[in-house]
């Protein structure tokens, strides 16, 4: 590991001003789960180190039934599996309680699993988020690209968004809150959780719309509808804790038992959370039924790229929203 300076302010405006202008000037410490073991493989070697966790108001949970709910950027994905104030939102429960393992929930925050850094092994090994061969064709596409994304990779950036909370979140119309000395009025900016992440399209683009001086202080959930329904399904190797190699957030709004309007979020399937707009419009107008499911699983991977070792995410994808949506209308 390289040498680096360490801060621990007790402001936002201390945090933005250690920060600096470049991603290689300073970094934010929370958990430090991700950060750490990019810091000890040498792929980020950031000069400072910016401890967070002093900070005033950035943790915990608080829901009223009229506003909705809002989630401090450096809760653990343990303590908010354990509060009360998700109730409203089971679909989220779940997400968090599947994320990664006891261990590692109990440092995690839910501000650090939005900006967590790709799972790509190209990535992880010191070669960016789109490497290339020195006759500046794709490695992934070239090399092993049994993980790699199917969905969105026309840009050629090939790894997949590795949050499994993210895509829950959307699904409930999810929003998250930056903070920036430098911007006009509160310093605060808002946008919808899905605009956040980002495909890039250059080697110099990041995954995140997140500048170098800027942090991520809090998320905010709307209020679900009375008549929300929603399912939650993952596909994993194995049992035990893994990263998923599909999956599938679903929110359905129902008219009587017919779907009103719907929110199909797919998971590391694409670089980014994968919303489905053909999926929820096959949806629209439809009693949920297996065949209704079918058609609508169907329609989410039609754009699908598959790679030379990955067509087996396609079936996997759609398994993962046919169950979702089945699981939304409450089946077994």
């Amino acid at each position: 590991m390289r040498p680096f300076e360490y801060a621990s302010p007790t402001s936002k405006d201390q945090v933005a001003a250690l920060l600096g202008t470049s991603w290689e000037q300073g970094a934010i410490l929370a958990g430090g789960t991700d950060l750490l073991a990019l810091m000890k493989d040498d792929v980020v070697a950031p000069k400072r180190l910016i401890n967070v966790k002093q900070i005033d108001g950035l943790r915990g949970t608080g829901y009223q039934p009229g506003n909705g709910l809002r989630i401090g950027a450096l809760t653990t994905l343990a303590e908010l599996a354990e509060s009360k104030d998700l109730a409203a939102y089971p679909m989220l429960v779940e997400a968090v309680n599947e994320a990664s393992s006891p261990q590692i929930r109990n440092m995690a925050t839910i501000g650090g699993n939005m900006c967590q850094r790709p799972r790509c092994w190209y990535f992880r090994n010191g070669l960016g988020l789109m490497p290339m061969t020195k006759d500046g064709k794709s490695m992934i596409v070239a090399g092993d690209n049994r993980y790699a994304a199917i969905l969105g990779n026309e840009s050629g950036a090939y790894f997949v968004s590795p949050s499994t909370i993210a895509p829950a979140l959307i699904a409930y119309g999810a929003k998250i809150r930056i903070y920036s000395a430098k911007a006009q009025g509160s310093g605060v900016r808002e946008l919808p959780l899905g605009r956040f992440f980002i495909t890039p399209k250059s080697a110099n683009q990041r995954e995140h719309d997140l500048k170098p001086d800027e942090m991520v202080i809090e998320l905010f959930v709307p209020p679900p509808p009375q008549n929300l329904k929603t399912g939650y399904y993952e596909v994993r190797q194995k049992a035990a804790f893994d990263w998923p190699l599909a999956m599938a957030a679903v929110a359905i709004e129902l008219d009587g038992s017919s779907v009103k309007s719907a929110r199909i979020v797919l998971g590391h399937v694409a670089p980014v959370p994968w919303v489905s707009d053909e999926a929820a419009a096959v949806l629209l107008g439809k009693t949920i039924t297996p065949d209704s499911a079918m058609a609508a699983a169907n329609a989410a991977v039609v754009n699908a790229k598959p790679l030379s070792m990955n067509k087996y995410k396609v079936t996997l994808a759609k398994a993962a929203v046919k169950r979702a949506i089945l699981k939304a209308g409450g089946a077994a």
